[in-house]
This record gives C-alpha cells, structure tokens and sequence, in this order.
C-alpha cells in the first residue's frame, strides 16, 4: 500500500532544477549539430542550423535565471519534509526540457549521416525542441518578476503590482510548442497518452460545436478537418491555443460534459468495483433546522439565489446495503456505518456531477467501507456565487438531521472534494463556523483553487502549457461563477409562490416508499428518490392530489434509471482485473488516433466555420487583459484563503493534496501554510507525474489510480483521528 510521504508517481526522477552539466551536454551537442548543418543548403538543413543555434541561446539565458530561484525556492514550501511550490515546477519542467532536448540532438547526431535520415520530419522535433525552451526561458523570465513583485514565502505577488504588464507578458508567451509534439512532456506515460486523447477529442469537438448548416454538411466539413489534427501535431496545437482565447464558457461545459454521456456512465459499473446502493435524491427546499455547537435550534437558509428555490440533488453511494438507507424497503443489511463522507464534485464551477466522478468514487465507497453523499450542486452561469455553497450547506445539514436515512449513525462525518469542490466545502465550513453548525470532523481536499481571483503565482503560470485547463479556460470559469452576467438578478425573496417547487407537499418516507410500490414495476430499478416530510394537517383530498403529483415528479426526475445489480456479475471486485480493464482501456486510448485516421478521407473543400474563427493565428498583442479583466469580490465565502485566523482556528483536521504540475498548486500550499500557522493540524501531500483532476482518470492510468489510493489513505486518517478523539 503506497503511504510515503510525498508520492513520487512517474519512473522518472528529478533534481531541484538543472543542472550545470546538462545545460553543458546540451550546449555542446547543438554546436556539433549546427556546425554540420550549417553546409547544408537545403530549406531543412538551415531550418535546423537555426534551432540549434536557438536552443544554445536559450539554454544560456535560462541558466542564470534558474540559479536565482534555486537560491530562494525552498522558503515557499510548506514545510521541509514538503518540497513543492509553483517555482520547484518550473524547475522540474526546466530539467524535462532539456532533457527532452538533449535526446532529440542526441538522435539528429546519430543518425544524420545515414540514407535512411528522414531530414523533414526530424527537422520538425528539432524545431520543437528549441521553440520548447525559447518559452519556458520566458516562463522563468517572468517567475523572476514574480519573486521580485511577492514577499518571502508568499507565492501570490503583492495587491500594488503592476498586474496589466505581468498578464501582458503571458499573452506574449508562445504557447503552441506545448500543445504540438511536445504534449504532456511533464507528465507520466499513461498520462501523455491520455491528454494525446483529449486534445483530439477536443479539436475534433470545436469542429462540429462551432460548424454551421445540417448535420451531412457538418460531417463532411468536420471530416476533412478532423484529419489534419491527427496527422498535423501544429494543426491541433494553433486550435487548442485558440480555443483557449476565444472559447466561451458554453464550449468548455459542453466538452466537460461529454464525461456524463451514457457510455461514460457505464464504465465505472463495469471498471470500477461493485456498489449496492448508487441512488440520486432530490431534496425539496423546505425549512430545516439544525442544532448549533451553542445548543440552539437555528434554521438553515434556504437556497434560494439567481434561479430561485429548487431541489438539491444528492446521490448516495455505498458499497453494501446499511440498515435504514433510502430505497432499501424490505432488503436486509448491516448494521449502521459511525462514518458518512460528504463529497463535492470538481469541474471549473460549471461543469461534471457525481456520475462523473463516479470511477474513483466507488473504489472510495468500498476501500473506506462508509457511505458516501455526493454534492450536485447548480452550476454557472446560470447559477453562480453563492449559489452552489448555499446548496451544499443546506444538503450537509439535512444529511446530520437525516443520517438514519443514509445508512450510517452521523457519528462521524468526513467532508472531501476536488478542485471547484475543494473550494466549496472549504467555503461550506467557513459558513458553518460564522452560523455555529457543528463542522465536519475533519477535511480532505485535493488540487483546491483557494483564492478566486487572477492573482499571478508561479504555479498559475502552468496554465500555459495545460491542455485540461489552459488560462483561457480557467478564467472564464473563474468568472462565470464569481461574476454573475449582467441581466441575472440575485433572488433572495423566501415567497414561494415564484418557484417551480409548488408541487411539493409534504409527505413521510413511508408514503414515499408506498408511491413507489405503486408505480410500474420499471421504477423499482430507478436510482433516481425524492426526499419529504409528513405534515398531518393536509386534507385527505390533498393527500390524494399529492400522490398523483408525486409520482408525475419522480417520472419526471426519473432519468438515471439503471440496476446496480445487473452489473455485479461483470463488475471487477479484484485488483487484478481492475489492471487488466485499465490496460485495455489505455491500450485503446493509445491507439484511437490511428485508428479513427483510417476512416477520415482528406480531400478538398471549403474551410469550416471553426476553421475561419478558431484557426485565426493568434496576435500576441492581443491584450489578455481586455478578455479577462473583471472585478472579483474579496469574499472569504469564494476565496477561503482570505478567511480571518479565528475562522480558521476552528477548522477541523485538513489534509491537502495537490500535484507537482496543478496551476492550483500554490493555492494548496499557501491556505495549508495559513491553517498550520494558526496552529491546525493540517498536512499535505504533492504527487508526481499527474495532472489537475487526475482522480477522473485512475479507470485509465496506474498512476492516477495509486494516486487515488494515497486519498483514500488520508481520508482514512482523518476517519482513524476522528473516532480516537
């Protein structure tokens, strides 16, 4: 079982920065290489005389600029026995580099005298190579400025900076070579294959997103499209960086959303282990009340902002049938569980839910052996700040009041999220500590944004080469989410005569669990429950009326039908066959490039709508400011890293865990650093080799999937911790 400190999750090992002695290797192969191609006259040949020439240019000029920071770099950590910070990535993508570079003069030298020399192609790594270091000199060029801008220790810089010249010189950052043949250099294996799939997918999406006219003619202009981004590395990378600038924030919902297709929710069942209870229940936003830590009855606010008062959509997950859960009528099971996890789904504010989440969640349910309640909250823009929090908030507060529901005796509740989740259980405590609601006893978060706002740090500047969340991407979440549109008005009326919940009454579980048996035998496989309470002043004719508005509801909600059961006898319960379906599934992803070329025919034709908007080059004095410049509200409730230190003394136990190349990297490290410094017991952990939200991915990589089990480890801690105290 891994349980090392700091997870080193990829073959490859690494020093604090580069070295001397590679910058040397690296300098002296490039001169061979350019002395040797200088003779050549040919457009290829003086194409590669310039590239080595480039690469010893830049190799001296990051060598100084490397030196200064690995002078500074270990006053940002959050402790000795953590190494890790946005300015220690950047040294690690520094030593890769050249690394990467090193390997490709080593090549050209071996090979250039030889008939079987493929002159064109090499010339294009080669290029590749020198345009790879030429923009990660002018990354540390500005994590430079960074260190002079930001106080020792802090990774944010200073409020006074000068932030419209510092988001200038990243728009001037050539950011295609990261996307090109150099995809996911950073990263492990099983990962690179991976973002290879994805930032195919994605170009290939943008085709048919942004294509105009029937369906035929999308087809076909998308097909003859389509093929240049698998056979033309540069062809996919100019779309990607131009999604990145251009793309609205109904592009990335709509690509992020393509994890929730029925084929995507069908994989967990069959991958990931076996659970017995996957049910969704619907909340209905009626009072509710709770006991404060001073022993009063307060009630809980209910969600009610930008789209009204709506139900609050739950799943429950667990791995065996407990006594007293929700849809278990007539089916025996254990005992109670002391524990219940509250979990909250990541997905930039705008994007995902629990099924999306669903691979690595069924592996918690069963390693941690509790219950599970995952968190759908609403999404932006249509729903923004405070809107999700407000959701959460009242969702954990009806699940202390209803754990005999839940399977589990409420003794001990863990609360865990990912990225935009992270952040929002984070705010949920800040709430319950400024309302006096017992908080959770402890929390596990992992790759937390935790200030929401376009304050530069050196780990943010990983954005640039980060084909999941690029900088583009990152800020419009950011936006839709902390800035709400101009037309949206906050609604904050508790009149319910305006919201769409009139048809809910008030009924007991029992009635509940009687409707149910009513309705046609196809239901009783439904995942999908609707939670409410008795009132036994009603009419009997309402009563009635009710029962048929009911079960209209439930149909209506009734969408995620499946049988848990019927996947038993294929789900994979064993480790090794867990690896075995992993493999296949990265073998697949490995080879769909090649195969889904077989099928694309190029041939001519007029450029597609998303060609004459997306492939547009991109002007590097196209200001980035202009496009994102937006005023963040300084609300602890969005940005928990600026909570006072007498809200955070009443934290509870937090584990922390981010990786190495996460843009919300110092985000971590800095909120750890404010928790530990008030005297918390909080720890953290900084994984290798992944990218931000690799949790999505341990049905496909091995490293994500040990990355995976290093959670639950902590979870687990945190769940020993609480039942000793």
């Amino acid at each position: 079982m891994i349980d090392q400190k700091n997870v080193t999750l990829n073959q490859e090992t690494s020093k604090n920065g580069t070295t001397d002695s590679s910058i040397e290797v690296l300098k002296e192969l490039c001169a061979n290489n350019a002395e040797y191609f200088s003779k050549d006259n040919t457009e290829n040949g003086q194409r590669m005389y310039i590239s080595f020439l480039a690469m010893i240019d830049a190799a001296d000029n990051i060598k100084p600029k490397v030196k200064h920071i690995q002078n500074q770099v270990s006053a940002f950590d959050f402790d000795e026995k953590t190494p890790g910070n946005g300015y220690r990535s950047f040294l690690y993508i520094v030593d890769l580099a050249l690394q990467l570079a090193v390997r490709s003069c080593e090549k050209v030298t071996e090979k250039r005298a030889s008939m079987l020399f493929r002159k064109n192609t090499i010339t294009k790594d080669v290029e590749s190579c020198s345009h790879l270091l030429t923009s990660i000199d002018g990354c540390v060029t500005q994590l430079g400025t960074l260190l002079t801008w930001s106080n020792s220790g802090d990774l944010f810089v200073n409020e006074d900076c000068p932030l419209p010249e510092l988001i200038q010189k990243y728009g001037e950052i050539n950011q295609h070579c990261f996307y090109g043949r150099n995809l996911g250099f950073q990263y492990c294996d099983s990962i690179k294959n991976l973002l290879q799939f994805i930032s195919l997918s994605m170009a290939l999406f943008s085709e048919v997103y942004y294509s105009q006219g029937s369906l035929i003619q999308k087809a076909t202009t998308s097909a003859m499209s389509s093929a240049k981004f698998i056979t033309d590395p540069e062809h996919r990378a100019r779309r990607i960086v131009n999604l990145g600038q251009n793309a609205e924030v109904d592009f990335c919902k709509a690509f992020w959303f393509l994890s929730e297709t029925e084929l995507m929710n069908q994989l967990p069942s069959i991958v990931a282990p076996s659970v017995a209870i996957s049910k969704v229940i619907h909340l209905p936003p009626e009072p509710l009340t709770v006991m404060t830590t001073d022993g009063e009855e307060i009630e809980v606010p209910v969600p009610s902002s930008f789209i009204g008062r709506k139900p609050v959509q739950v799943r429950l997950i667990s791995h065996k049938i407990r006594s007293g859960m929700l849809g278990t009528k007539g089916q025996s099971g254990e005992p109670p569980s002391k524990g219940l996890m509250i979990h909250c789904h990541g997905g930039g504010f705008v994007a995902q839910s629990s099924k999306s989440h669903d691979g690595y969640l069924r592996d918690w349910a069963k390693e941690l052996d509790i219950p599970i309640l995952c968190i759908d909250y609403s999404l932006a823009p249509e729903a923004p700040f405070p809107r999700a929090l407000e959701e959460i908030l009242y969702a954990y507060c009806w699940a202390k009041k209803h754990t005999d529901f839940l399977g589990t005796t409420g003794e001990v509740i863990i609360g865990a999220g990912d990225s935009a989740g992270a952040n929002l259980l984070l705010s949920t405590t800040l709430k319950c500590i400024k309302l006096k609601i017992p908080v959770m006893v402890g929390l596990f978060v992992a790759y937390a944004p935790t200030l929401v706002h376009y304050t530069p740090s050196p780990s943010r500047l990983l954005c640039m080469m980060d084909s999941l969340i690029p900088f583009g991407f990152l800020m419009r979440c950011l936006k839709a989410y902390a800035v709400p549109g101009p037309n949206m008005k906050q609604i904050v009326s508790m009149d319910v005569d305006n919201s769409d919940t009139e048809s809910f009454e008030e009924i007991s579980e029992s009635d509940l669990q009687e409707l149910q048996a009513q309705r046609s035998p196809v239901s009783d496989n439904s995942d999908t429950l609707t939670y409410t309470s008795l009132n036994s002043n009603e009419a009997e004719n309402t009563a009635n009326a009710l029962k048929g508005q009911m079960t209209e509801f439930l149909d209506r909600y009734n969408t995620e039908s499946q049988s848990e059961n019927d996947h038993k006898t294929t789900s994979s319960t064993s480790l090794t066959t867990t690896e075995s379906l992993q493999k296949k599934l990265s073998t697949l992803v490995t080879n769909f490039r090649e195969s889904f070329s077989k099928y694309l025919v190029v041939g001519e034709g007029t450029a597609s709508d998303a060609t004459k908007l997306l492939d547009l080059d991109v002007d590097p004095k196209n200001s980035f400011l202009d496009k994102f410049s937006f005023d963040v509200p300084k609300d602890p409730y969005l940005s928990p890293l600026l909570a006072d230190d007498e809200d955070l003394k009443n934290f509870p136990p937090t584990r922390v865990l981010s990786v190495r190349m996460d843009p919300c990297l110092d985000d971590c490290i800095m909120f750890a650093k404010r928790l530990k410094k008030v005297g918390n017991n909080v720890d953290v952990d900084v994984l290798n080799g992944l990218p931000h939200g690799f949790l999505n991915f341990s049905l496909f990589s091995r490293e994500a999937y040990d990355g995976s089990k290093v959670c639950i480890n902590r979870i687990q801690e945190l769940l020993n911790l609480a039942t000793k105290q």
